[in-house]
């Protein structure tokens, strides 16, 4: 207990797992906390005289099983091993961490998800601005970046790390920027200096300074990325040659996409449970290295125009060339997660039947290289170019590793026959002992005439031959007497001792030298990790650019023309994700939208609810997005005149965790777009001002839609939907401004939604029609239409300026009262009241009229 306690210790806020025999054990308050979150039973052992300790534990073959589920639920685990064979010392074994494990450090298959990364973010807060860093030890990338908080908020949201690393005396002011959603860790002071990060980051790429990786300028970037290499240290994790660059973030290479637009869009996840995301809609990719670029790709769209179209015209190509398309689909299959493999070779731990799996990627690469260097599109013979299949080390493999070797190296059976011949000869001992035995029996018994000779074994003197007293003088001089019995007598062989020394000690031997064997092998393959995590990039790249094609083909998507003009031109657009939910037979309607600088840079649109406003809204912008990611688009013809910042304002919700209301949140998400629009910008605003009174809404609506019409520089895209259709009044005074409505049709009293854009205002909202369909009360619907017609007819009457409240409080029935409601008895009662003269009623008549109003209502 005094080991473990100073083990626990160095890591006093980790759940230390402590290697006792066959079992990982956890004490006191770790028991505690284990068995609750594994299920596992909770125990007591005696700790010394009237003590007890209370202990939980699990075998050790179960690691895998239970390491997970600590994880997940956010507890760092230390992992405490016995570093010496127990049967080598009579002392106490020697233990030590080996491994520090927590959400954002883990190579462990079962913690991670193989679709997504597991990134470890770091956080410096500088003078002016804030530096950030992204480390996936899984697959090695290593990321950077230095900006605003917002900005440093956008790369938080669509990295989505598992851990935050970021100064011991910040968490206030990582709180206020960042939130609470994320597992944090707090470092100290020390490991956020520039020299400490500096001299950590070159002492790992083995380079006199950090120009070769274009981060020298960005003090901040760099401290944050030093910060997670001395966890890296903390947590033991010491094995990290497959972390081979350090990439920067080119913001400037991007569309600026904030937080507010992938949630809104529903980018990544669907904000409704059971909803699609864009992303479920378009991955259709096979390999695990494809996934997890494409989700990268969906929240950095390019804005260069030229790997845009490098993109599309790869896409192209497979659509004019489906036999090539079928040709790879099958070679990516065999794939797998060559990525994440080639890092456990880093760190060493990768089993012999992760190589066997390596051994079947790089095969499968062959072909792909073939496939790519042979087609006349130039980005796919680059492809082909760079795709190293490394023949040596995969043939190497295939000589030397069974294919069907275990997961274990303990288990044996690893390496192939004829690859060393001491195992070989190993192998026949262990294996064909018997064999082994009778073959020398036969061959004595003939050397010698000896016909009864037989050979036996004992615990006493190992092997020996047995002759009988008839045949003792036919006995060789060289064989060594042992035992004398009463009708034999026993001998033993420098052949036969040599023997028992190789069968006795073969197995441990077999084990011991197929280990070193399949480690000088996991050693002569880390040569081969930049150019297999070169390869992955590229499979990966090759992957997502064939699930384009996939996706564009099933849903008739066509390829958008990319340029560098100031307009969109989308001729009928779909949504991609809604089109997809249709019900079987029901057609998705398509809609139109041209938005430019100069003649129509608003669109106001206004039309009843539920009629598709919001959905056109979002498909615009996904429209665009997918274009720009390199995807075809769901429409019949798209021109989209590169985007740089796609901004969203949709949909309200309060931020009550931090006193926001709906209003608040709005107006923050409105000045943010205003604050950073560009004229390459596309602005959706959907129902803005909705949070407040229906005049301070109208007034502030106005009032933004005007500033970013008259914006001297940045004029910006904008679709503006609305229900205040007073803003339909701006397209007279303001000449880039344009109505348009999403119209309607109204058939017996009943409202048919068309779904489609049309070129107008419209002046009714059939609020209460929708009511209706949601199963509103009649009599409710009824009252509802009585209160518009009249509160209408008053707003004709007394203008724009008149305020609603002072027309709904007004004498002439608008007050919302039950004496309105369709009752005549309601009405008695009105009526007695009104007759009371209030000012000469008694207390006894005031309850003898009560009395009779009783009467009115129960009629007793």
């Amino acid at each position: 207990m005094k080991q473990y306690f100073e083990m626990k210790g160095k890591h006093p806020d980790a759940v230390l797992l402590f290697r006792v025999g066959d079992f990982y054990e956890t004490y006191s308050e770790d028991a505690v906390i284990s068995a609750e979150i594994l299920g596992i039973t909770l125990t007591r052992r005696a700790n010394g005289v009237a003590q007890h300790v209370e202990m939980a534990g699990f075998p050790h073959h179960a690691l895998d099983t239970y390491l997970p589920k600590l994880v997940r639920a956010g507890k760092r685990v230390a992992i405490c091993e016995q570093l010496e064979d127990p049967k080598m010392t009579k002392k106490l074994v020697k233990r030590g961490i080996t491994e520090l494990v927590t959400p954002g450090v883990s190579i462990n298959d079962n913690i991670l998800n193989h679709r997504e990364n597991n990134f470890l973010a770091g956080v410096h807060f500088g003078k002016n601005n804030c530096g950030i860093a992204f480390l996936d030890i899984s697959t090695g990338e290593f990321l950077t970046a230095e900006g605003d908080f917002d900005y440093v908020d956008k790369l938080l949201g669509n990295f989505s790390p598992k851990e935050v690393l970021f100064e011991k005396t910040k968490r206030k002011l990582f709180e206020e920027h960042f939130g609470t959603r994320f597992f944090t860790f707090e470092l100290d002071d020390w490991v956020y200096t520039s020299e400490a990060a500096t001299d950590r980051l070159l002492k790992h790429f083995e380079t006199k300074n950090l120009k070769g990786f274009g981060i020298h300028q960005m003090p901040n970037a760099i401290i944050a990325a030093g910060s997670l290499l001395h966890y890296l240290d903390i947590t033991q994790h010491t094995q990290i040659s497959h972390i081979t660059a350090l990439s920067r973030i080119e913001e400037e290479r991007y569309v600026r996409l904030d937080k507010f637009t992938v949630r809104s869009l529903e980018l990544l996840s669907s904000m409704n449970e059971g909803g699609k995301s864009l992303l479920d809609v378009i991955d259709r990719t096979t390999s695990p290295m494809g996934a997890r670029m494409l989700k990268r790709w969906m929240v950095f769209p390019l804005k260069d125009v030229k790997p845009i179209d490098d993109r599309l015209n790869v896409v192209e190509y497979f659509f004019r060339h489906p036999g090539m398309e079928e040709a790879l689909e099958p070679q990516l299959e065999l794939i797998g997660d060559v990525e994440r493999i080639i890092s456990k070779v880093a760190v060493g731990r990768i089993s012999p039947r992760e190589v066997v799996q390596l051994k079947v990627a790089l095969g499968a690469m062959e072909p792909i290289k073939q496939l790519c260097a042979a087609s006349e599109e130039p980005v796919l013979q680059q492809i082909g170019e760079q795709l190293n299949p490394c023949t040596i080390i995969r043939d190497r493999i295939e000589r030397e590793i069974n294919p069907d070797a275990p997961t274990l190296v303990n288990r044996g059976g690893i390496i192939r026959k004829g690859v060393n011949g001491e195992l070989d000869d190993l192998r026949d001992i262990s294996y064909s002992g018997k064999d082994y035995l009778m073959h020398i029996q036969q061959r004595e018994c003939e050397r010698t005439g000896i016909s009864s000779l037989k050979i036996s074994y004992n615990n006493v003197f190992g092997y020996y031959i047995e002759v009988r007293n008839t045949h003792k003088d036919k006995v060789p001089e060289e064989w060594i007497r042992k035992q004398t019995l009463v009708s034999a007598e026993r001998y033993i062989t420098q052949e036969l001792k040599e023997y028992e020394e190789k069968i006795l000690g073969a197995e441990e031997k077999i084990l011991s030298l197929e280990t070193r064997l399949f480690n000088e092998l996991v050693l002569a393959l880390s040569e081969y990790i930049p150019a297999i995590q070169h390869n992955s990039s590229l499979i990966a790249r090759l992957d997502c650019l064939l699930s384009f094609v996939k996706v564009a083909r099933e849903n008739k998507y066509i390829r958008p023309q990319i340029d560098e003009s100031l307009e969109i031109d989308i001729h009928e657009g779909r949504h991609p994700v809604i089109e997809k939910q249709m019900a079987p037979g029901e057609a998705y309607i398509a809609n139109s939208v041209l938005l430019n600088n100069d003649t129509q840079q608003i669109i106001m649109i206004t039309g009843p609810n539920m009629a598709g406003k919001s959905a056109l809204l979002r498909q615009t912008a996904l429209i665009v997005l997918l274009a720009q990611i390199g995807c075809f688009v769901p429409a019949e013809s798209a021109k989209i005149g590169v985007v740089d910042k796609i901004f969203t304002r949709v949909g309200a919700s309060d931020n009550i965790s931090l006193g926001e209301s709906t209003f608040m949140v709005e107006m923050n998400e409105a000045a943010d777009i205003l604050n950073n629009m560009s004229e390459r910008s596309l602005i959706l605003f959907d129902e803005l001002g909705r949070g407040t009174s229906t005049y301070d809404g109208i007034s502030i609506a106005w009032a933004i839609v005007e500033h970013i019409h008259e914006h001297p520089k940045a004029r910006a895209k904008t679709l503006f939907a609305t229900h205040y259709h007073e803003l339909n009044e701006m397209e007279r005074t303001y000449k880039r401004i344009a109505n348009y409505n999403v119209s309607v049709k109204e058939v017996d009293n009943k409202v048919i939604f068309l779904r489609k854009l049309v070129r107008g205002g419209s002046e009714h909202s059939f609020g209460i029609h929708v009511a209706k369909l949601a199963g509103m009360p009649q009599s409710i619907v009824s009252r509802a239409n009585q209160i518009l017609k009249q509160l209408e007819t008053e707003n004709r009457q007394s203008g724009i300026s008149k305020p609603t409240m002072e027309i709904a409080t007004s004498r002439s029935g608008m007050q919302l009262s039950f004496f309105q409601l369709d009752d005549p008895v309601l009405s008695q009662i009105r009526d007695e009241i009104i007759k009371v003269d209030i000012n000469n009623l008694t207390p006894m008549e005031a309850l003898n009229k009560l009395n009779e109003i009783r009467k009115i209502i129960t009629g007793k």
